[in-house]
């Protein structure tokens, strides 16, 4: 098995991501929607230019997974205050998660976890929690398995497309 390294992204990085983050969402997603929702949302929402912006705002961590010098997945993490259903919980947001297609079943995703898991206790955070697709059965059994569970739901636009997204959460302290 080939080791897995993982580190923290800086603005040099921030072309790097947007490339991963387009190339994944589209391989991910693509075959589940029409190309014009692609389309719309990859041109309007999630351009490179915006994408490349995340990576300078202070709030933001970007966690790059790699294996043998080849990016192979990356995280986005955001401190959070306003779920409204966490209430008052000290919460951080994992925003993307995503193994590029060649290394999925390679242990990329277990290891962003737990590096997700591990920055989330060192900012002494209570939850942690994301969205996912509520179609994403391969995502949904993964996050389970790594201890989330379902608390809400929230609505995803996709190019014209209105989608339902789960809201889970993992409690760390």
């Amino acid at each position: 098995m080939n080791e897995i390294v993982i580190r923290f992204a800086d603005k040099n990085d921030a072309a790097l991501i947007a490339e991963t983050s387009r190339q994944s969402f589209f391989d991910t997603f693509a075959s589940f929607n029409t190309k014009e929702n692609m389309d719309k949302f990859l041109s309007k929402q999630f351009t490179v230019e915006s994408l490349m912006k995340e990576v300078g705002i202070d709030e933001n961590i970007f966690l790059l997974a790699y294996i043998e010098n080849e990016l192979a997945g990356y995280a986005m993490m955001r401190e959070t205050n306003n779920v409204i259903e966490l209430k008052d919980k000290n919460a951080i947001e994992i925003v993307r998660f995503y193994a590029t297609k060649n290394s999925i079943g390679k242990g990329v995703g277990k290891a962003l976890m737990q590096k997700c898991c591990d920055v989330a206790v060192e900012k002494n955070k209570e939850i942690i929690w994301l969205c996912v697709w509520e179609h994403n059965q391969r995502a949904i059994d993964f996050y389970k398995k790594k201890g989330f569970e379902k608390f809400s739901d929230h609505v995803f636009m996709l190019g014209d497309d209105v989608q339902n997204d789960w809201k889970m959460m993992k409690k760390l302290l």
